[in-house]
């Protein structure tokens, strides 16, 4: 008796498995390229970065003062060149500005280390004693030791990555200078140069405006509570606030154990702590989103993942920079059919994604 053989697959079928093979082979070919050039891509960044951050810095310069070159020269008929020397005196304001704010902070910093040094050393004596009481034993003098020899080299390390930005003023300038002079206001920008250019300037201009506002309104509510160093705190909450999620808590955590050192009494902790905190929620999650309108259409967990990566690679710059930096390379993957798949992934539409509104479901 002869066994049944199972029937063979049609023609049909195995051109449709050889198409599902291919489709499969292309995926895995074209993802490990795309790994591989990350990877270069991430080496080569951290390799140049003293070259590109004052690059890129000066790019982003650029983007924000070029309409008021533009118009200089477009509207008002000036020639190119005045256009440039005013855009250029608008970017050496602000950089002074920022450089003079940093200056100062440093200087309370350094005037007042010795004394808050002292205090911090009490509080924590306090604290270790209570430990103590409890039944833990703790080296109360060792720690109390380490603790006064680490708080100056902290404030140290911390205003001196600051000042190394700083420094970093005259590469900015002179990139800047040559990227206006080589910009023609008369070239109508289209594509992805002009998205770029449109969504960049439009996000780096709003946060600008919310980071100052937040340093302002933090200064302004620390001073009022009697915080000390109230206006090192603002400083530190509008350049905190370039960093997305990270910087904001950052802030709102900074002056909290100077003012339990400063305070004997809750209130003015807890003010401390509240209302920076309700200045930080307000302008971050309520007036940012209201004015940014699409915005860059990056998920919060790509946000973070690039901020981790960005920081790895350029420092505190890259931290500064992760989101921008992150929304040109969307910008970019999104141009081309075969990337196209990563770009939505940063948005958040992995495959098989459906608008629920936009099918009209419930």
């Amino acid at each position: 008796m002869s066994q049944p053989t199972a029937p063979k697959p049609s023609l049909v079928d195995r051109k449709s498995s050889g198409r599902s093979f291919t489709r499969e082979q292309s995926w895995l070919i074209t993802a490990s390229c795309v790994v591989l050039a990350a990877v270069a891509l991430a080496f080569g960044l951290h390799y140049t970065r003293q070259i590109l951050i004052p690059f890129v810095l000066a790019a982003f310069a650029v983007s924000l003062v070029a309409p008021v070159h533009d118009q200089l020269v477009l509207k008002f008929k000036c020639p190119r060149m005045i256009g440039v020397a005013v855009a250029m005196l608008v970017v050496l304001v602000f950089l002074t500005v920022l450089t003079l704010l940093i200056a100062t902070a440093v200087n309370q910093i350094v005037e007042r280390v010795g004394a808050y040094t002292d205090d911090f050393t009490a509080l924590a004596r306090k604290g270790l004693e209570r430990v103590n009481q409890m039944g833990f034993k703790v080296d109360q003098a060792s720690i109390l030791e380490d603790l006064r020899g680490s708080i100056p080299g902290m404030v140290r390390d911390t205003f001196g990555t600051m000042f190394s930005l700083a420094g970093r003023v005259v590469f900015v300038l002179v990139f800047t200078l040559f990227l206006l002079i080589g910009r023609n206001p008369k070239i109508i920008r289209s594509g992805i140069y002009a998205e770029v250019d449109r969504k960049i300037r439009k996000y780096i201009g709003i946060k600008f405006i919310a980071s100052a506002v937040t340093g302002l309104l933090v200064w302004a509510a620390l001073s009022a509570i009697g915080l000390e160093l109230a206006f090192v705190f603002g400083v530190l909450a509008f350049l905190l606030n370039f960093i997305p999620s990270v910087g904001s808590i950052i802030a709102v955590l900074l002056p909290v154990p100077l003012a339990f050192a400063q305070f004997s009494t809750w209130p003015p902790i807890i003010l401390v702590i509240v209302i920076p905190t309700a200045i930080q929620f307000t302008i971050g999650n309520v007036l940012e989103p209201q004015f940014l309108g699409e915005g860059l259409d990056i998920h919060p967990a790509v946000v973070l993942l690039a901020l981790a990566i960005w920081g790895l690679l350029w420092g505190v710059v890259g931290a500064l920079l992760s989101v921008p930096m992150t929304a040109i390379i969307k910008i970019i993957l999104m141009q081309t059919k075969t990337l196209r798949p990563i770009g939505l992934a940063m948005e958040g539409k992995l495959p098989g994604y459906k608008d629920r509104n936009a099918s009209g479901s419930t």
